[in-house]
C-alpha cells in the first residue's frame, strides 16, 4: 500500500478501455427544448443554490455536534472528527479561500490553481477525452482546463437536486464563456442535461476531499455521499470501471495518515492520484473501488430527494421482479420551494 512521489515527467498509469455502455431505456429524457425557450434567471438560479446549500451545511453540522456527544455510539463520529480538524486547521492558518468558512465543504485553499495545473499534466489527463469533475469551488480550475483543453466535461448537477449530470464541450462555447460554464451557474446554463441512458465513456474521475492518505488512497468528502452516489450510477451506465482512475487535488495540510481503511464503507471511493501545489502522489491504493449503488445503505429520506435514484431503483425494481432494499432512515433538511 505504499505511496510513490513522482515528478510529472515520470511514466504513469496506462488507461485501460473501460467497458460498453450498459442497455438502459429512456429515464431521464427531459426534454431541453422547453428549458431553450424559457429565459435562464442567473440571479434566482444562484440565490435558491446558497440556500439549499446554507440548509445543507446546517444538516451536517447538527450531524457532526451529534456525533462528538455520541461517547462512541455513532459509527462515522471518527470521520467528523478528522473533517473538523482539517477545517479548524485551514481557517487558523489561513489557507482557506471563499466560499468561507470552509466548515462542512469542500474546501477551498490557497493555490488551488497549481494543484490543478499539476494535475493537468498527469498523463491521466492528457489521454482523456472525457473528464467528470465535481462541482465545488477548489476544482473550478480543472473544469477550466478541461474545457479549455478540447475535452468533454461531465459535472453534476448540484446535490443532484435537479437532475442527474451536465455534460459541456468547449465547441458549445464561445471561448468568453468557457469561464463562466465553470461555474454552478454557467453549468445550468450551457450545460446538456444527460440521463442514464447516455452512451458516454469516462476516461478520468477528478473528486474533491476534505482529506484524504497519501499512503492508503483512503478519502473522506464533506459527509453528504453525493461523491459516492455519483459513481455508482456511472458504474450501472458502464461509463466507468475499476481501471478508471480517481484524482483528488487538495491542499498540503489535507493529507492526513490516521483515516482507518478497516473502517471505511463499501461504497467509500478510493483515490489513485493525489495533485497538491507541491507534489503528485500515486497512492497505489489497495482499496476496492464500489461497483454500484448499494441501495441498503441509501436512507428513504435521501431517496426522497434525488429523482434519478427513485427513477433507477424502480427500473431494476420492474426489470428484476424484486423489490430492492433500503438504508436506515436519516434527517435531512426541508428544501427550499423550486421554481419551476
Amino acid at each position: 500500500m505504499d505511496s510513490s512521489l513522482l515528478r510529472l515527467s515520470t511514466p504513469t498509469l496506462t488507461l485501460p478501455r473501460a467497458r460498453p455502455s450498459l442497455s438502459y431505456k429512456k429515464i431521464h429524457s427531459q426534454n431541453q427544448s422547453q428549458n431553450e425557450n424559457v429565459a435562464f434567471d442567473e440571479a434566482a438560479f444562484e440565490a435558491e443554490r446558497l440556500s439549499l446549500d446554507a440548509e445543507a451545511r446546517e444538516t451536517m453540522m447538527a450531524q457532526s455536534s451529534s456525533s462528538s456527544r455520541s461517547n462512541g455510539g455513532d459509527p462515522k463520529a471518527w470521520k467528523w472528527g478528522i473533517r473538523k480538524r482539517i477545517w479548524d486547521t485551514m481557517e487558523a492558518l489561513n489557507i482557506a479561500q471563499n466560499p468561507r468558512p470552509v466548515h462542512h465543504r469542500i474546501p477551498n485553499f490557497v493555490a488551488a490553481s497549481t494543484a490543478a495545473k499539476n494535475l493537468s499534466k498527469l498523463k491521466e489527463f492528457g489521454v482523456a477525452n472525457c473528464v467528470k469533475v465535481n462541482p465545488d469551488s477548489p476544482q473550478k480550475q480543472v473544469r477550466f482546463l478541461t474545457l479549455s483543453g478540447g475535452k468533454k466535461l461531465l459535472t453534476p448537477q448540484p446535490r443532484l437536486r435537479t437532475g442527474f449530470f451536465s455534460v459541456l464541450e468547449s465547441h458549445m462555447l464561445t471561448p468568453s464563456a468557457i469561464y463562466e460554464a465553470c461555474t454552478s451557474v454557467g453549468v445550468a446554463k450551457y450545460g446538456r442535461s444527460i440521463g442514464l441512458d447516455e452512451k458516454i465513456k469516462v476516461d478520468l474521475i477528478v473528486i474533491g476531499s476534505v482529506a484524504v492518505d497519501p499512503k492508503t488512497g483512503a478519502r473522506l468528502g464533506k459527509g453528504e455521499g453525493f461523491a459516492e452516489l455519483e459513481y455508482g450510477m456511472l458504474r450501472y451506465m458502464g461509463a466507468i470501471d475499476d481501471s478508471t482512475p480517481v484524482v483528488t487535488s487538495v491542499h498540503d495540510c489535507q493529507l492526513v495518515d490516521d483515516i482507518p481503511v478497516e473502517k471505511l464503507l463499501i461504497h467509500d471511493v478510493p483515490v489513485d492520484v493525489i495533485c497538491t501545489p507541491t507534489q503528485v502522489i500515486y497512492t497505489n491504493t489497495c482499496i476496492s473501488k464500489p461497483q454500484g449503488i448499494y441501495w441498503d445503505k441509501l436512507s428513504p429520506e435521501k431517496l426522497g430527494k434525488i429523482r434519478i435514484l427513485r427513477e433507477l431503483k424502480s427500473r431494476i425494481e420492474r426489470e428484476t421482479g424484486q423489490k430492492l432494499p433500503c438504508g436506515p432512515s436519516e434527517k435531512l433538511p426541508p428544501s427550499a420551494p423550486r421554481r419551476r
